[in-house]
């Protein structure tokens, strides 16, 4: 027996889609109450305010690395800590920051401008006018939500400029054109957003102008998801490329020349990038070109202007094979680097333009997962994060041609030594192989047996899912001897585009039975019981919580389902959703809502069933994922009679949180209800 929002066409719940309705925000306060009088009080405070304090430790000490950028002599780099929850926009040079203690130039005090402004901001960065760096446009979001303020900053005088460019709360894009223009898509009134929420229209705005008098240079249908426009501006290189995104995975792309435009004619469901003479071509399918085919997930690359011309010779960069996917690239001056995943294990290689020869970067730490952390693309200088699920991260810094340089460590925030890392494979229920990896104490077997396990996944949007060092999960549950598991599902972008586009649409539930299969395995495994297994998930991982708890119950002990989606029948109504049509499929399209609502947790709560215990958290803040998904869906899982707990922070935007003091609340939350529903170790 399913519940009513799904035996007729009637929500309900429909006014808890109010976010700042008083109704709906009594209602949150009045679930907000109960979970922390449970979790956060009584006989379960001390241990809450232990983990509470312990995350918070981890995520405000000194001894972090500081991860930086570049802009010409200077490193900048954006930092939180106790004294300065809001954070600190500061900068250093290349000498000091290889000392122990760097000392750093603060240009925004964000704390600060919050006192003095009445608000409380939340940084969400700068773009800074390239290569001159003389000015900046500030974005600053209220609360943390998606949508964001803009005001020019000097940076030479470290000042906002009174009379500058500024622009009023809304979900903008902009880019430097020259230092007294920008080019601009933000909400200009009536049917100037898409039906996504973003910018339709990008116009040009000279200083000193009113925004009502900027000039339109380049527009999308409403039905897009947005349009966005970039300017190089380096010396010989000046370009101005407009984007048009059709959808989620598609986009044509222009470049503006004497204001007129030039398609640049890839796949559209390409990501194409230009770097000095070169273009490159990222294949998320097939491409065949005249007698040639280009294997989906392969990059590719070509003299850019006899790419216009027609006339390029098309040269391999990469190609994928079964076990290896292209992750991530990143351009210096005159070098591409270009990280893989080999059966999710990172690899680093350079690359030369012209003849795309890859080398592999030595000085790499062995069984780490190695990511980009920036690269100079007016200089020679990158940046790598070396890390494991037990090993904190190493910040190397590199050229070109010199070696790797090890110039920063992260500290140990818990005890590994008798920690292990197994890397396993299962098989799902159309027979994919799909691994997952293990972390737990070293010989359980011998010593305790099944323990509390916690299952992470997300299976959405080319998304891959990495073994990495995190100081807050190893505090909080792995020295407190749980075991944590991490499954790299499809719909992820573990093995290239093909792993994540076979479960799109109406192939989205391979994403619940490959972490069905992977939950499964760890209980045959004998790591854990179904009784101590729980998992968590947030935003599109959201979702698949909510599909565990109506479709596959009976394989968990508990869940905890953050800034979900979980009302598939209208979240392409909600805020951004119809961003995402794309990925999901279309609702009002009666084929599409028939493989959508045989999966939607909210249109497929039982009755009759037996659900695990569901931790809930949202965010009121939160632009991008609405938080009636939560809120509503928390309000049928309980008429329906299951135990399901609510925490909806005020500020926080998608991320849940706004600052530290918020995300270690929010964790404390979360391993509190873990350990009291799954037992402790």
């Amino acid at each position: 027996m399913t519940s009513q929002a799904a035996a007729d066409d009637t929500d309900p719940y429909l006014w808890l889609e109010e976010v700042d309705g008083e109704e709906a925000l009594d209602w949150v306060r009045a679930r907000n109450q109960p979970t922390m009088e449970e979790f956060c009080a009584g006989k379960l405070q001390d241990e809450f305010d232990r983990m509470r304090a312990e995350a918070l430790e981890v995520l405000d000490t000194d001894t972090r690395i500081p991860y930086v950028g570049r802009r010409r002599e200077y490193l900048y780099n954006f930092w939180r800590d106790a004294d300065n929850p809001r954070g600190l926009w500061r900068r250093t040079t290349l000498d000091s920051y290889r000392t122990a203690t760097p000392e750093w130039d603060v240009l925004i005090d964000i704390d600060e401008l919050g006192r003095a402004d009445g608000q409380k901001w939340v940084w969400a960065g700068a773009t800074v006018i390239e290569p001159d760096r003389t000015r900046a446009l500030i974005s600053l979001s209220p609360g943390g939500s998606d949508a964001i303020v803009a005001r020019e900053f000097d940076m030479l005088t470290r000042e906002f400029v009174s009379d500058g460019f500024a622009l009023p709360e809304a979900k903008s894009q902009f880019t430097w054109a020259d230092p007294d223009t920008i080019l601009v898509g933000t909400d200009f009134g009536p049917d100037s957003l898409t039906t996504s929420g973003y910018p339709r229209v990008i116009k040009r705005w000279s200083r000193g102008t009113p925004l009502a008098d900027a000039t339109t240079i380049f527009e999308g249908a409403r039905s897009d998801v947005s349009v966005t426009a970039s300017v190089d501006r380096t010396p010989g290189f000046e370009r101005t490329v407009l984007r048009r995104a059709l959808d989620f995975w598609n986009d044509e792309v222009y470049e503006l020349r004497d204001d007129e435009l030039v398609r640049i004619d890839a796949p559209t469901d390409a990501n194409v990038s230009i770097h000095r003479d070169w273009l490159l071509i990222e294949l998320r399918s097939d491409w065949v070109l005249g007698n040639a085919t280009y294997r989906a997930g392969s990059l590719l690359a070509a003299d850019y202007a006899a790419f216009l011309a027609g006339t390029a010779q098309i040269q391999v960069v990469f190609e994928p094979d079964q076990h290896t996917a292209l992750y991530q690239y990143a351009w210096t001056r005159d070098r591409l680097l270009i990280v893989t995943l080999a059966d999710v294990a990172s690899r680093v290689e350079i690359a030369t333009p012209g003849t795309w020869r890859r080398e592999p970067l030595s000085g790499i730490p062995a069984a780490t997962n190695t990511v980009v952390v920036t690269a100079d693309r007016y200089g020679d200088e990158f940046f790598l994060d070396s890390s494991g699920f037990d090993s904190p991260s190493r910040l190397l810094r590199g050229t070109d041609t010199g070696p790797l340089d090890p110039i920063k460590s992260a500290p140990a925030f818990f005890d590994a030594e008798n920690l292990s890392v197994a890397q396993y494979f299962t098989t799902s229920d159309d027979g994919t192989s799909v691994p997952y990896f293990v972390v737990r104490a070293a010989d359980p077997e011998s010593s305790h047996g099944p323990g509390p396990t916690l299952l992470s996944g997300y299976g959405g949007f080319e998304t891959a899912r990495t073994p990495g060092y995190d100081g807050v999960l190893g505090r909080l549950w792995l020295a407190r001897g749980g075991s944590f598991a991490l499954a790299n599902i499809r719909g992820g972008g573990e093995y290239g585009p093909g792993w994540h586009t076979q479960a799109m649409r109406e192939g989205r539930h391979k994403v619940a039975e490959d972490f069905a299969a992977v939950a499964a395995d760890l209980v045959n495994r004998g790591i854990c019981t179904v009784e101590q297994l729980g998992a968590r998930g947030g935003s599109n991982g959201g979702l698949l919580m909510g599909i565990m708890a109506t479709k596959y119950p009976e394989k968990f002990g508990a869940l905890v389902c953050d800034v979900p989606l979980l009302d598939m029948k209208r979240y392409h109504l909600l805020l951004a959703g119809a961003s995402w049509v794309a990925e999901y499929g279309d609702p009002d399209n009666p084929a599409d809502w028939e493989f959508i609502s045989d999966y939607s947790p909210y249109q497929n709560i039982s009755t009759t069933r037996k659900y695990p215990p569901v931790l809930m958290t949202t965010s009121t803040r939160d632009d991008r994922v609405h938080p009636g998904h939560a809120r509503k869906m928390t309000a049928a899982l309980r008429a329906a009679g299951h135990q399901v707990w609510y925490y909806e922070n005020i500020e926080g935007g998608h991320a849940g949180a706004a600052d530290n003091e918020q995300l270690a609340f929010k964790s404390a939350l979360s391993y509190t209800f873990l350990r009291r529903m799954l037992g402790d170790a």
